[in-house]
């Protein structure tokens, strides 16, 4: 399996957590939820990891100063874009391809990302979405196809028609790139949005509409739809957790 390089992105504060400690610091089963996530990629062979932090950063350096990653700080919080564009000194270093995580999503599982890095091989991608087909994908980012099931783009629950709320699968912030490819469409992403912020779920339909090699394949568990925002969906995730096998640290 070709050698990758993973980007966490772990900057956010986490506001509907309700606490002053960064939200990838939160303990799941008696440790910080970003240990859990780094154990699956480390699981799955990745060994050059870049953690973006942001809030509290030397927090979440502390925490994670004996796992052996890389950090890049994202001083303003200008969306998820721009926190991997922060990672721009280390990936122009290298070739090999580039996976984007959520460090709130302590479910994530090595199997799945190693099925998505020999998809990606495979199909020699220039960028390959980890996706996932959910019951209930209420709030969540749809994959819209074309008529031939090729990917075409994501759309925002809020921005989606009724018809595209239809959809099943549902993106959940897990990337692969080509590198040179990431580092391009880094470059030309734009903030034209309400939120003048810079997404990276805009990457893939920019790679499209430039001829590259784009798609979305649906390798992700049930259990990984289960990322963490509230208090509630922590409590979630640590009963699913128990049921999973994994095991408590006191």
């Amino acid at each position: 399996m070709t050698e990758t390089t993973a980007v966490v992105l772990a900057a956010g504060k986490g506001t509907r957590m309700k606490s002053e400690l960064p939200k990838v610091l939160f303990p799941v089963l008696g440790r910080a939820m970003i240990h859990w996530v780094l154990d699956a990629l480390q699981s799955a062979g990745i060994r050059q990891i870049i953690v973006v932090v942001g809030y509290r950063a030397e927090l979440v350096k502390n925490e994670l100063s004996s796992r052996g990653v890389d950090f890049a700080v994202q001083t303003e919080q200008l969306g998820t874009g721009h926190a991997v564009r922060m990672c721009k000194p280390q990936l122009e270093k290298g070739d090999n391809p580039v996976l984007v995580v959520a460090g709130d999503s302590p479910m994530i599982q090595a199997s799945s990302v190693r099925e998505l890095i020999e998809d990606f091989e495979e199909g020699g991608f220039d960028c390959l979405l980890g996706t996932l087909v959910k019951d209930n994908p209420y709030g969540l980012g749809r994959i819209v196809r074309d008529s031939k099931n090729q990917f075409l783009r994501i759309v925002e629950h809020k921005d989606a028609s009724l018809e595209q709320r239809q959809i099943g699968e549902v993106n959940m912030s897990t990337y692969l790139f080509d590198r040179s490819s990431l580092l391009w469409a880094l470059d030309n992403l734009k903030n034209n949005n309400s939120q003048s912020e810079y997404y990276l779920t805009d990457c893939p339909e920019l790679l499209l509409n430039h001829g590259k090699k784009v798609d979305a394949r649906p390798v992700l568990k049930a259990c990984e739809a289960l990322s963490i925002n509230t208090i509630d969906e922590m409590a979630m995730v640590e009963s699913k957790m128990r049921e999973m096998g994994y095991q408590c640290v006191s």
